[in-house]
């Protein structure tokens, strides 16, 4: 799964009957064509964890409270490229 190799672990949750398994069998059906290799997302140094993600959210957010700002709709991918 690490490797984005999802389709090796159909053989194995098939044979597998229990109420976890066939819960990650319908999630993997679900969102296969979405997941990611994170072993290549790692090699290239790219941030595979929710921390950076959720320290810039937090970061905007402090930013578009300042005092006496006044935010238009527009003026939106300005701020989210504040970084």
């Amino acid at each position: 799964m690490w490797q984005g190799e999802v389709e090796q672990v159909w053989p194995i949750l098939k044979g597998m009957r229990t109420y976890q398994a066939d819960c990650f069998r319908r999630y993997l059906e679900k969102h296969r064509h979405r997941l990611p290799n994170y072993g290549a997302y790692q090699r290239e140094g790219l941030g595979i964890g929710s921390g950076e993600v959720e320290s810039r959210v937090k970061q905007i957010g402090e930013r578009v409270k300042i005092t006496g700002a006044r935010w238009k709709p527009e003026n939106a991918p300005q701020i989210l490229t504040i970084g």
